[in-house]
């Protein structure tokens, strides 16, 4: 007996992402993460630290409601019975901008203790596409062993720096650039995104 095949629109992975925020420096990264995905119509799931409400009062004249109110929906970071916290909740993957080392620690060894980490967990053992904006330097040895473990588990580790042949002419450049570029990896095109398209002028010898 051949059963009906399900229609595209059940088989197919819903479009959404699951955002964390952590409390390291660059806020504004996971600002406009949330701000492309509501351009690309990617419904975003925002979970945010108790640090990073701090970092964003110290980095941006926002109020927490400005942050909350970018994403489509928002848990609680205690909320560990949330839809993100189970792998049968379908995403696209996960990005964490930015990610403190203290969140990419905790997430390497798999004992997590809030739903951003827990979140994370779901999404590599899912072998969904988990990327981490780590926010840090300098890097000693534990930092690295760390981003290798993870590596090793499936993570992309995608540090926010600067594209300079893109030319930025603002610091909002430079920033919509290390997003737009962190997006690709879930093969989400944001038009922010300033493409390489060869060396300039005569290549001739």
């Amino acid at each position: 007996m051949i059963s009906n095949p399900v229609p595209p629109s059940q088989s197919s992975t819903p479009t959404r992402l699951v955002v964390g925020i952590s409390g390291a420096s660059g806020v504004t990264y996971g600002i406009r993460v949330l701000d492309a995905l509501r351009e690309l119509q990617i419904e975003s799931h925002l979970v945010v630290t108790r640090a990073a409400l701090l970092t964003l009062s110290q980095e941006t004249d926002l109020k927490p409601d400005d942050l909350l109110g970018r994403a489509d929906v928002t848990y609680r970071l205690n909320d560990v019975g949330a839809a993100i916290s189970s792998g049968s909740f379908r995403t696209l993957g996960m990005i964490v901008a930015p990610c403190s080392v203290r969140t990419m620690s905790e997430i390497a060894t798999g004992v997590t203790s809030s739903l951003l980490t827990r979140a994370a967990d779901v999404v590599l053992k899912e072998r969904r596409p988990l990327v981490l904006m780590v926010r840090e330097t300098p890097l000693h040895l534990g930092h690295l062993r760390t981003m290798t473990a993870l590596a090793e588990m499936g993570a992309t580790i995608a540090p926010p720096l600067p594209a300079f042949y893109a030319r930025p002419d603002s610091l909002e450049a430079m920033v919509d650039q290390s997003v737009g570029r962190a997006l690709d990896l879930f093969g989400l095109d944001w038009s922010a995104v300033r493409r390489w398209n060869g060396m300039r002028g005569d290549q001739g010898e």
